[in-house]
Parts: C-alpha cells; sequence; structure tokens
C-alpha cells in the first residue's frame, strides 16, 4: 500500500497580536472576547514573523510600531497600528511606513474594533478559503516543477478553482511546464509592483488560464528581483479567491520565497534517491523548516545505490509523503508540450490524486 500523505488538517488562522505592552495587551484580549473570537500573541516582530502573513487580522501595538519597520516586516492587508491617545503622535505617518490599513486610538476605537474582531469569528471559518501547497527542490533538477504542475492539474481536473505560482525566476517558467506559453495573460513582471491587496477575480481575469485552472509565471525578459510585498498581496489574493494554491519555489529562498512557506498549510521537498541528493537536501531542509509548519518528503526513483525512500526521509527527519517511479513516458510528453499528470495516469497522477484529496476531502479524477 503506498504512504499515504502527511497532511494536516485544515488550519484555522486567527488573529495576530503584536505587542510588549501588557496594558495594552490585556485591552486587546478583552476586546477579542467581546468579539467572540481567540487570538494569536507576539511580544515582538521575531516573535510576530511566521505568523505575519497567514494570520487574516494583525493588529499591531504602537510599542512596536518601530521595531516592526526595522525588521522590514512585508506589507500586508488588514494591519491596524493600535494603541492608547498619546503614543500614537503622529500615528498615520508611521502607519503609512509600515503599511497600516487603519490606526485605531483607544479607548474610542474599542467598538470598531471589537467588530474587526466579530467579522474574524467562528462563523468565518477557514476551510472556506483556498488549501496553500508549497514545493521545492531537494537539489537542482529534483522534479519539484513537474510535481507543482501535475498537482495543478489535478486538482483543476477535479473542478477546484487551482492557482499555480512560480516563485522561482530562475526556473524556466511554470508556463513551459504546461506547454502554456502560447497563452496570453500577465506574468510576474507586471505584477511585481503589487504591495497591497489584489482583487481576486481580476487577478484571475489576466493570468493565463484553461478552465479551472490559472497560472502565474515568468517571461522570458530581463531577471527581475520579486518582491516580498507583491508575494504578499498575491497570496492574499490567491487564498480569497482560489480553492486550491500552488507555489513551486526556489531551492536557495528569497524573501518572496519566504512568504509564500510561510503562508502554506503544507510544503514537500522532491529529493531523488541518492545519497549527494540526500545530503544536500538536507540544507535545504534545514533553511526552509524553520517557515513552515508542516514539511514532507516525496522521494524519486530510480535508485542507483538502492537508497530506500524511508531511508532519505529518516535522513532529512521528515515524514514521507509519496515516492515516485521512474515514467519515461513523462519526460518525452513534456517535451511535446503535454502538462504532467494530465492523463490522469501513471505513479505521478497517482501520487496527486491521493495529494488533492488529503488536503482538500475532494476525490481527485482518475483518468478520463
Amino acid at each position: 500500500m503506498p504512504p499515504r500523505t502527511s497532511v494536516p488538517p485544515p488550519i484555522r488562522r486567527l488573529p495576530l497580536l503584536v505587542t510588549g505592552d501588557g496594558d495594552l495587551l490585556d485591552d486587546l484580549l478583552r476586546l477579542a472576547a467581546a468579539g467572540g473570537i481567540e487570538v494569536e500573541l507576539a511580544a515582538d516582530p521575531a516573535a510576530a514573523r511566521t505568523r505575519w502573513l497567514p494570520a487574516p487580522l494583525v493588529l499591531l501595538g504602537a510599542d512596536q510600531a518601530q521595531p516592526c519597520l526595522r525588521a522590514r516586516l512585508p506589507r500586508r492587508p488588514r494591519l491596524v497600528l493600535v494603541g492608547r491617545s498619546g503614543q500614537l503622535d503622529p500615528g498615520w505617518q508611521i502607519a503609512e511606513l509600515i503599511g497600516a490599513e487603519h490606526v485605531a486610538t483607544l479607548p474610542a476605537a474599542e467598538p470598531w474594533l471589537v467588530d474587526r474582531f466579530a467579522e474574524h469569528g467562528p462563523s468565518l471559518a477557514d476551510d472556506s478559503s483556498a488549501r496553500i501547497v508549497a514545493l521545492f527542490g531537494g537539489r537542482g533538477g529534483a522534479g519539484a516543477s513537474v510535481l507543482a504542475g501535475g498537482l495543478a492539474v489535478t486538482a483543476a481536473r477535479a473542478r477546484l478553482r487551482t492557482l499555480l505560482v512560480d516563485a522561482d525566476p530562475l526556473g524556466g517558467g511554470l508556463d513551459l511546464v504546461l506547454g502554456w506559453e502560447q497563452l496570453e495573460g500577465l506574468r510576474w513582471p507586471a505584477l511585481s509592483g503589487a504591495d497591497g491587496r489584489v482583487d481576486a477575480p481580476a487577478l484571475v481575469r489576466a493570468l493565463p488560464s484553461r478552465g479551472d485552472l490559472v497560472v502565474l509565471s515568468w517571461d522570458r525578459g530581463d531577471l527581475l528581483a520579486l518582491p516580498a510585498a507583491a508575494m504578499a498581496a498575491t497570496v492574499d489574493a490567491a487564498r480569497r479567491g482560489r480553492d486550491f494554491v500552488v507555489i513551486d519555489l526556489p531551492r536557495q529562498l528569497d524573501d518572496a520565497a519566504v512568504v509564500a512557506l510561510q503562508a502554506a498549510d503544507q510544503a514537500y521537498v522532491v529529493v531523488p534517491a541518492e545519497l549527494r541528493a540526500t545530503a544536500a537536501a538536507a540544507r535545504v531542509v534545514a533553511a526552509a523548516a524553520p517557515h513552515c509548519a508542516a514539511l514532507s518528503v516525496v522521494v524519486r526513483g530510480p535508485a542507483p545505490g538502492r537508497l530506500r525512500a524511508t531511508e532519505v526521509a529518516r535522513a532529512l527527519g521528515l515524514p514521507l509523503a509519496g515516492t515516485l517511479r521512474p515514467e519515461p513516458g513523462l519526460c518525452r510528453g513534456l517535451e511535446r508540450g503535454e502538462a504532467p499528470a494530465a492523463a490522469g495516469k501513471g505513479p505521478l497522477a497517482a501520487l496527486c490524486q491521493r495529494i488533492v484529496a488529503d488536503l482538500t476531502g475532494v476525490p481527485a479524477t482518475g483518468a478520463a
């Protein structure tokens, strides 16, 4: 029996309070209780970093505004700067610098804050938002981009509104993996300036698409650095406007890749069943693990030294999500512009179907 994927249950994301001011924290906890919701706490930017983007709402205490600015946390939507009268002068200047949408002065803003907390209460369960999956290779050429394409194709076949995001500027373009390089639509260079709330329907309409699958990839123009703020805005729009999001990450994490990894519900590292590949993957995993709550390994054959998938997983200290046997027809199909797992047959398609079903609860369809 093939191994089951190691997928956590859907995460209920809670508002985040960032303050080291005990009196302010007491006030905010009281207001959250009045709004009928639990919250997460962070005393400073270092403690908040991994939860900064996934949180549906962030309340930043005035005492942590300057530390947050120095920590260069990425801009995000639904950020509120909060403090008492006298703590926030000049409030709007620092709010603009950190990207806060609102400045809430206590006690006058207490009713407004209770309403904001109530908006993110149990009635807005996170299971209505997209499941986000991130993938990266343990070494170059491991096959993470092909697995990412296969997952996106499989999810779309299951009638899930799917977004495939290429976060690797040196990867050649996921539109090529799908055979979509001729499709019209925006690529990353046109979106790299986004730093706020992106309209989800407008984003979907602007990108290359077929059916339920939409792709955000690179063009073949000049190499550009992808700002973390652009990735944050894109991930936020995707979580609101799609059912399933697949993000293909570079092995060397830049700021934008860290933003995507922190937002992921599940991440997979793809590792060939080779000794040197496993050693390389150990370094990649060490860099990625602090940014991801759920990380598993997919081991790809062949194994020239007969290294077992369980041994690779044990060496990396990760759960084994699945294995991929050699599939020569897959490589030939990619060269002809055929999307991976499009036929719903073979080892890759079977693994993708299992991952999609485990993450979403929606059975993925096999061959037509």
